[in-house]
């Protein structure tokens, strides 16, 4: 077989072994691209590391930066190369990478990209994150799901705009996995979670690409704050999995993540933050909604960034609600609750509206705000009407940035830094 130049350097100790654990034999080929000649030696290189390499000999030709090359030699593990090295084959591209631009200048190639500019290194990281999400999600006794891309309704939210596909009848790229989700609920699955590819028109910047993912999921007779427990222990995992010890260190400051996150109400934050009282906060998401979240903008959320610990803002004023259903004990607000780390919003979650009359009635209203303000009018999932007149039972769910937590913890002031390719570069 022929290794990667990561596979020796990663296998560097007194032992060495193979990415599949096997010994390494006393004579390897590595194969990888050309990073840096000298005289008896290059630096062959592949996106997770670079490793040098002692040529026997002259090469004839001579090999080249930019080149791709297979050598075989000795490993050297106590020194990370190899040894003794002879050139098996080398490739000369059509167009070889072109010189590497400065750092503040957009990358000139996919070489540089991946392995100069570290892209490679955060793609190990974010398939690091993921692991650490399935096997959390596996101890806690949660089934997997993919549900589909193209659906007959992405949901009406007046703030959330989709992509049409064409197709023999209106479908749509799901801004959520929602609908299908709650569906599966309703058919008797107990706990399921998905990563989910989700697709949101008109969002680009730091904190959004139009295409991104989502990690949702959902609890059967189970409410906000167990769903909530699972987000701690989310951030906490992820966290660890790519290097931190309870602590990130994310746009100068550092967070500490020692569980549980404080939950403050909506109102409580507009009070103490806004110098709004708890109670006119809340009538005013219903008499000045630009005034409300201008204030929660300009007020609320700095004040939160500040904060050295994530914080839950909880119990958002019923105009807010979506699918979430209205808190018993106090129906001017709702089951809804967001997660901020450092200013970053990373979830929206709820205890689930389970109600086929009064969703129905909040999908009607939905599709007349969007008629009003003269934005396309997406169907109603008749489906998941039939599903919860079917009998969804109570239930909380949560959706959560995959991208803008792994931004998060490795330090990268956008995701476009941990995807493998993010719109600008398409």
């Amino acid at each position: 077989m022929t290794f990667a130049p990561s596979d020796i350097v990663s296998a560097c100790s007194p032992r060495p072994s193979g990415p599949s654990g096997a010994p390494l034999p006393s004579r390897v080929r590595v194969g990888g691209r050309v990073l840096e000649v000298a005289e008896g030696a290059v630096v062959l290189g592949d996106a997770f590391g670079a490793l040098r390499v002692a040529l026997e000999g002259a090469l004839a030709p001579p090999l080249e930066v930019g080149d791709l090359a297979i050598v075989e030699g000795a490993p050297a593990p106590t020194d990370c190369a190899l040894a003794s090295a002879r050139l098996v084959e080398r490739i000369t591209p059509r167009r070889p990478p072109r010189a590497r631009a400065g750092a503040a200048a957009p990358p000139s190639s996919e070489t540089e990209r991946a392995i100069h500019r570290g892209r490679g290194a955060a793609l190990a990281q974010r398939a690091a994150a993921l692991a650490a999400v399935r096997a959390l999600f596996a101890e806690r006794g949660f089934l997997e799901v993919e549900t589909p891309s193209m659906v007959p309704s992405p949901g009406l939210d007046l703030h959330l705009d989709a992509f049409a596909v064409q197709a023999a009848r209106p479908t749509f790229l799901i801004t959520s996995p929602e609908y299908q989700m709650k569906r599966l609920l309703s058919g008797g699955v107990p706990r399921c979670f998905q990563l989910a590819r989700c697709f949101r028109r008109g969002e680009l910047g730091d904190r959004h690409n139009p295409e991104f993912t989502m990690l949702e999921w959902y609890r059967a007779f189970a409410g906000v704050d167990e769903v909530m427990a699972d987000t701690e222990a989310i951030v906490q995992r992820v966290a660890g999995a790519l290097g931190a010890d309870g602590t990130i260190s994310t746009s100068g400051k550092q967070v500490r993540l020692e569980r549980p996150f404080p939950r403050i109400s909506i109102g409580e934050a507009f009070a103490r933050w806004a110098g709004v009282p708890a109670d006119d906060a809340i009538a005013l998401a219903s008499s000045d909604e630009e005034r409300f979240f201008r204030l929660l903008v300009d007020a609320v959320e700095p004040a939160i960034a500040a904060l050295p610990h994530p914080v839950f803002l909880v119990d958002f004023p019923a105009p807010f609600a979506s699918l979430a259903r209205l808190k018993p004990s106090d129906p001017r607000v709702c089951e809804r609750f967001e997660l901020y780390v450092a200013g970053v919003e990373l979830c929206n979650g709820f205890g689930e509206l389970t109600d086929p009359v009064e969703q129905r009635a909040r999908l009607l209203a939905d599709q007349a705000a969007r008629a009003a303000q003269g934005k396309p009018v997406y169907p109603i999932d008749e489906r998941f009407l039939d599903a919860l007149e079917e009998g969804m039972p109570p239930a909380a769910g949560n959706a959560l940035g995959v991208d803008r937590l792994v931004a998060l913890c490795l330090g990268a002031a956008s995701i476009g830094d941990v995807l493998a390719f993010p719109h600008g570069w398409l």
